[in-house]
């Protein structure tokens, strides 16, 4: 497979292929998002030694795999080594023998299985950072780890003995709907951006479950290929991502479980009155952050006390929704056309809605406006019995709100007589209630538009299509 996408992370690697001083680049980000690939495939001319960490491995199996990783590029017959600081001795022997003026990549992937308790591994990283690579300007050191948290603490704010050594870090984050369709193209599959938003709320901006995707097939296809069939790579994914992600994972399990049920998000209070694990709930939310499972926003004119965690995550959205105990009750192409479905998908669309902001204010005319975005639900009460919910809400510098309605159809959305009755009651609830003298807008996010009638006329301040979400924008 060719490169596709990580512009802005191919630029910070080009820097550190420029810099005239020695580099140490901490890479993390979830499993399966091409952190591997990123790495040999930008440094395939200059990586001169590479380690994968073994999951679960010991000491003395980690060591043999390091064994044989050196062999592989060095002549010189040595024993295995016996500890982590014989190890990365045996290293720099290897590394000093390295002729010419170029840059020369040591990488160092799944740094959290190599660095096992009472293994002392990162303190003979260190020294052999210390001690040798820093001083050599021709060197890049990568670590590289899945378990975000892991490495932030362990490594890029750890008060020890690696605290302010590395130079560089990057959080490799899923593609976007842009980078996921150039990555779909580059692979022959050809489809609409209906279905790649079909297929990204089933896969989210995951390369490798992308990857799984066939020319030819639809989206509905592939989902079912993917997630339904017995030997379907994301079959069983679930329980496997977060176990090789964290330790107690039945712990963020339990919280992302509970979030999939709140697709508006809750409070911490929320979750604290929900979550039976007991203890570290501060910790395990943290983690999940860093992995990218789920995010935090402010609500509108709310205090950070009160700060709402969304499930971000859209394999696990799905997962919960559609696989997790209901595997064997028939193919996806039979759900998908149920009114389930249609009714989840609004809500799916509104997850991806939230990671594209950037690509919605520049279609709204905006981006040179300071902007902050959330949704808003205000629960029922004696003063307004029914409550109301906004999609999405973009609070603007500019003295302005936009109230945005999403709308996941087959074709272009009708505002009926009912529904403008409610949306005229939600724009009142949501006066009354902030009591905002702002600018309100009502603002449609839909796959093909709004069919044109007095409603649309009457309500709809500005109306934008999906299209707008594969915008590139850097």
């Amino acid at each position: 497979m060719k490169l596709v996408g990580r512009e802005q992370e191919i630029k910070s690697l080009n820097l550190l292929l420029k810099s005239k001083e020695a580099e140490f680049l901490a890479l993390y980000g979830r499993r399966r998002i091409g952190k591997t690939f990123l790495i040999e495939q930008h440094f395939k001319k200059e990586l001169c030694f590479q380690l994968n960490g073994q999951k679960d491995g010991t000491l003395k199996e980690q060591l043999a795999n390091f064994h044989h990783a050196l062999s592989d590029r060095s002549r010189k017959n040595r024993e295995c080594p016996g500890s982590w600081q014989e190890a990365f001795q045996q290293l720099t022997d290897h590394l000093r023998t390295l002729r010419g003026k170029g840059k020369y990549v040591v990488f160092l992937d799944e740094l959290p299985w190599l660095a096992s308790p009472r293994s002392r591994f990162l303190q003979a990283l260190d020294y052999f950072w210390n001690s040798f690579l820093r001083k050599d300007p021709r060197f890049i050191l990568v670590i590289c780890g899945s378990a975000a948290s892991w490495m932030i603490a362990k490594v890029i704010d750890h008060k020890g003995g690696l605290h302010n050594r590395v130079t560089a870090r990057i959080k490799l984050a899923p593609f976007t709907l842009a980078e996921s369709s150039h990555f779909l193209r580059s692979r022959g599959v050809k489809l609409t951006h209906y279905d790649q938003l079909t297929l990204a709320m089933a896969m989210g901006g995951v390369p490798h479950y992308l990857k799984e995707v066939q020319a030819g097939q639809s989206a509905v296809q592939a989902i079912d290929a993917s997630c339904f069939h017995p030997t379907g790579l994301l079959r069983d994914e679930f329980d496997r991502l977060y176990s090789s992600l964290f330790d107690s994972s039945e712990r963020h399990i339990e919280i992302v479980r509970e979030l999939a049920k709140h697709p508006q998000g809750l409070t911490r209070k929320d979750l604290t009155s929900a979550y039976k694990s007991g203890g570290r709930l501060t910790q395990t939310l943290t983690e999940l952050e860093e992995a990218g499972f789920i995010s935090l926003q402010h609500p509108f004119k709310n205090t950070s006390r009160d700060t709402v965690y969304r499930l971000a995550d859209e394999y696990s959205l799905f997962y919960l929704k559609w696989m997790d105990g209901k595997r064997s009750t028939g193919s996806f192409a039979k759900k998908f056309q149920t009114p389930a479905w249609r009714a989840w998908s609004g809500y799916a669309l509104e997850s991806i809605a939230h990671k594209h902001i950037r690509q919605i204010n520049s279609e709204l005319g905006i981006s040179q406006i300071e902007t902050e975005h959330c949704s808003w639900v205000h629960r029922a009460n004696k003063t307004w019995p029914k409550g109301a919910q906004v999609d999405l809400l973009i609070d603007r510098a500019d003295r302005s709100i936009n109230l945005i309605e999403i709308k996941f159809s087959e074709g272009p959305f009708t505002i009926k007589k009912n529904y403008a009755e409610e949306l005229r009651r939600k724009g009142q609830v949501f006066r009354e209630v902030t009591g905002t003298n702002k600018n309100v807008f009502f603002t449609f996010l839909t796959t093909y538009g709004l069919t044109e009638n007095a409603y649309s006329q009457e309500i709809a301040d500005t109306s934008i299509t999906t299209e707008c979400l594969f915008k590139q924008i850097l």
